[in-house]
């Protein structure tokens, strides 16, 4: 079982690097990375990655600007990398971090990390334990942000 990470060079931070570091601290399971220049590049890297490289699960890591054309563009990658999941039958983790998520750099460093750790955990477990996410389900859980729990009625 190997593990995809596809990244881009329009990300201001090294999210690729993020994720492998995460992958290495978590488990032993071998990965590819393949990086892109932009994020609409993002659902070939993900089909070539699961089809030409035998990865069991892709996450794909990227970071709209805060301007609207960035926001469409990480509409239609997200549309891609969907498209991508129904064509191989396998997991695309989509991880964007759109840079107006933050009020500076210090908070977007600190919500990439994150959000890329906790994703990368996410795709191993519904690989290995994919019950470890049942027993999460409804619990609010968020990447990126606190958790914000459970509605109880």
């Amino acid at each position: 079982m190997k593990v995809g990470i596809a990244d881009t060079t329009f990300a201001r931070i090294n999210m690729g690097k993020i994720a492998i570091d995460e992958l290495r601290k978590i488990c032993s399971l071998p990965y590819e990375r393949y990086t892109v220049p932009g994020i609409k590049d993002l659902p070939v890297a993900a089909k070539k990655l699961i089809e030409e490289r035998g990865c069991e699960i892709v996450i794909a890591l990227g970071m709209p600007g805060p301007k609207q054309i960035d926001k469409q563009c990480a509409h239609e990658a997200s549309l891609g990398l969907i498209m991508a999941q129904l064509m191989t039958n396998k997991h695309i983790i989509e991880v964007f971090v759109h840079e107006d998520e933050a009020k500076d750099e210090r908070e977007l460093w600190e919500i990439t990390e994150n959000r890329v750790r906790e994703h990368v955990r996410n795709a191993v477990d519904l690989i290995l334990n994919p019950k470890k996410l049942q027993k999460l389900a409804g619990t609010g859980q968020r990447q990126g942000f606190p958790d914000v729990g459970p509605l109880l009625r």
